[in-house]
């Protein structure tokens, strides 16, 4: 094929690819399904049959004039009333809207109470006052030794949906100041929403947002959505604001410093162009693949776009020959992957997937470089090299020789002083500080037990028709109750720990099953139901267990004990949940932070050889980028936080850095013309990784902070080595 066909070729397969994004637009997705893999809530959304799959959605509720939502029993029917009409749609006012998502099911303490009631024959629904239903008196309440169960999960929901200095009542009259006589007091509760969508269950939490503010305008309530997932919702629309603002601004930046340092045109148009057609192509061609995007994918578009304008550089205005820019550079896009690549193993699904996507952009950026541009920026160098008048060999300077060694103890220096530590992932990373929805997080968690705690998932396999295992599940859930990492409730006659699973009833039955408890019982407020099912057949059970939300340290600590436990009773299962899962990564890549810094210097150091055939000059690139590495490891402690989402930027810093040395360590007497194409494409770089760490979403600026810092000791390193580098070819020239 000629170069004209392959060009066309390679030209029309981009265009075809990019015009994919009109049949499969990107819309990335931010919830910690995109940040790592969970197998137990994996296995609770491809098997469970309630909604237990789905993240419950918190909405709070209070009055215009802070009336009290249970003493006044006109306030108790108008909720009651918008609970129905949030689910039928029979008020136009108050009713969904959303054609793309439904309500699956919404919990209420109203709706709890209901039933608790109705338990004893007592109707919530046709009262017309409390006395209706709390009287004759239940001296106990719904937190005795004797209450039903529906009488437990009224007294679960008050603690869990109520704030906990609520005058709990007829909830739990052993509480101090409550009687049986009164029902909850409260100013303000919460509201449980679940939400189902074909194409995302929790893609679509911000039409939540949109209903509260709708029922808020038209009613005399004021509800507003919250909680963690709500804060994702927020972080994922401010995320996608930004970074399509960071875009815009990076190509003209990027245009700008271009045409100041090539002064060509032509250059920077087809630069530029090949660099967006290779992006567009890649995200139209990944999403009608199916990959899903995240928020933090979307970061590595514009360091794609920063870093693939080097090839213009080196062609245009270095002294090197073709053959020795084409070797350059494919020696740094294979040190740059091998760097890359170590993601691809991570147990970090984040990682993973933007090393997916920065490998993919990389590569089709350098196809275009070599296959398309090529010819176009050899002509433009002839023309250029006809106007300079400027000498081609630098002129060694002994001074220079040690830079060297110097610059790799000051970079290993970084890497020393920086503060150890590892921070556990949660939704304050994608947050900036200062953010007034941080504050509302933590007001909510310092009221609410349900705010203030986290769910851990255990999931067992179990036979549903099984005695023994029924048996096995409810004295597993009383273990799990005595953890201290529980959350749990004392009247001083009743302990009642936050373990949701299995309920115990009395069945009239000599051999209960799982099954037939299940279908018995009502479940709970959280669980609807417990059961785990293929086919129709049960095979496990999730037990969601109420955690302190605040303490990283005891959810590993609870996971690596239930793990113990479960091996102990004989039991096949695995331990889930956020916190759980995101300190356990957390503690993983503490770990082994180092080793993998470490191997992705091997990994660069085997390439190398591979390339150039030089076991020396592969030495000096990997030993080059293992201080880089160690340098912005330390400096994600030192300028910001270190954590599971800045693991992929020190990769992508090495390779980076690779990119750099590798131009530096060729076996090629450096002039002022390689200087400036060195220097030329690090300003470029760094240009827009400056404007990446002005946005004021976490990941985006500490990437750019990271970013710009890397580039920075790359380029330097990497003159410290050229100068190294020259002398001692010099010196061979000369004998």
């Amino acid at each position: 094929m000629t170069p004209e066909k392959l060009r066309l070729t390679l030209l029309v397969s981009l265009v075809v690819c990019s015009g994919l994004l009109v049949a499969f637009p990107v819309e990335p997705v931010l919830n910690t399904k995109a940040i790592f893999d969970d197998e137990a809530d994996k296995r609770i959304r491809e098997e469970s049959i309630g909604n237990t799959s789905h993240s419950q959605l918190i909405l709070t509720i209070r009055h215009d004039d802070g009336r009290s939502l249970t003493g006044d029993f006109d306030l108790v029917e108008k909720l009651m009333q918008l609970e129905k009409e949030l689910m039928d749609g029979s008020n136009s006012s108050t009713s969904w809207d959303e054609k793309q998502v439904k309500v699956s099911r919404v919990e209420t303490p109203y709706s709890i109470w209901a039933d608790a009631f109705a338990s004893r024959n007592r109707s919530l629904e046709n009262a017309t006052e409390w006395h209706d239903v709390l009287l004759p008196q239940l001296d106990e309440g719904w937190c005795g030794n004797g209450t039903t169960e529906a009488e437990k999960q009224a007294f679960e929901a008050t603690l869990l949906m109520l704030p906990k200095d609520t005058n709990f009542g007829i909830a739990c009259p052993a509480f101090s100041g409550a009687n049986a006589d009164q029902a909850p007091d409260t100013d303000e509760m919460l509201w449980l929403v679940w939400l189902e969508s074909g194409d995302d269950p929790n893609g679509y939490w911000g039409t939540l947002d949109l209903w509260a503010q709708k029922v808020s305008d038209s009613t005399e309530f004021e509800i507003s959505a919250a909680g963690v997932n709500m804060l994702f919702a927020k972080s994922k629309t401010v995320a996608e604001d930004e970074l399509k603002f960071v875009l815009f601004p990076s190509i003209i930046i990027l245009a700008a410093v271009m045409m100041f340092t090539l002064r060509d045109l032509q250059i920077v148009a087809a630069t530029l162009g090949g660099v967006g057609l290779a992006i567009c192509a890649e995200a139209g061609l990944l999403s009608a693949l199916g990959f899903t995007f995240s928020v933090i994918d979307i970061i590595a578009f514009p360091i794609i776009i920063a870093v693939a304008v080097d090839g213009a550089f080196w062609y245009c205005k270095s002294s090197r020959k073709r053959e020795e820019v084409r070797s350059m550079l494919l020696m740094a896009l294979g040190t740059t992957l091998a760097a890359i690549s170590l993601s691809f193993f991570s147990p970090i699904k984040a990682q993973r997937s933007l090393a997916v996507v920065m490998a993919i952009g990389i590569i089709l950026c350098w196809v275009i470089t070599r296959y398309v541009l090529e010819d176009l920026y050899l002509r433009k160098r002839a023309q250029i090299d006809y106007q300079s008048q400027s000498p081609e060999s630098m002129i060694p300077n002994p001074m220079f020789s040690w830079s060297w060694p110097i610059a790799l103890l000051l970079l290993a220096s970084i890497a020393v002083v920086s503060p150890p530590g590892v921070e556990v992932f949660d939704v304050e990373q994608f947050l900036p500080e200062n953010d007034p929805a941080l504050d509302d997080l933590k007001d909510l968690q310092t009221k609410y037990v349900l705010a203030s705690s986290t769910v851990a998932w255990v999931v067992v396999d179990v036979d549903g028709d099984s005695e023994e295992d029924l048996n096995a599940i409810l004295d597993l859930q009383k273990q799990l109750g005595s953890h201290p990492s529980v959350i749990s409730f004392e009247t001083g006659l009743l302990r009642t720990p936050m373990v949701l699973g299995i309920q115990s009833i009395d069945s009239g039955l000599e051999s209960p099953t799982i099954d037939y408890v299940s279908e018995a019982s009502h479940g709970s407020a959280f669980v609807e139901d417990a059961r785990l099912q293929r086919d129709g057949v049960t095979t496990g059970v999730a037990i969601a267990v109420l955690i302190d939300g605040q303490n990283a340290d005891a959810a590993l600590q609870f996971l690596e004990d239930v793990e113990e436990l479960l091996e102990s009773n004989e039991l096949s299962g695995k331990v889930g949940g956020d916190l759980p899962i995101g300190a356990s990564l957390a503690r993983s890549f503490e770990d082994s932070r180092v080793t993998q810094i470490v191997v992705a210097g091997c990994a660069v150091f085997a390439v190398s050889v591979v390339v150039t055939q030089s076991p020396r000059r592969a030495t000096r690139i990997a030993i080059g980028i293992i201080a880089i590495g160690a340098a912005v490891d330390g400096m994600a402690s030192i300028v910001g936080v270190r954590g599971v989402i800045t693991a992929p930027v020190v990769l992508l810093g090495m390779g980076f850095a690779a990119d750099y040395l590798s131009h530096a360590s060729v076996e090629h007497i450096p002039t002022r013309k390689d200087t400036f194409a060195r220097w030329g494409a690090a300003i470029t770089s760094i240009s827009v990784f400056v404007l990446l760490s002005f946005t004021t979403f976490p990941p985006a600026k500490n990437t750019g902070n990271l970013l710009s810092l890397c580039i920075l000791f790359s380029v330097v390193l990497a003159s410290c080595l050229a100068m190294t580098h020259n002398m001692k070819l010099q010196s061979d020239s000369e004998e």
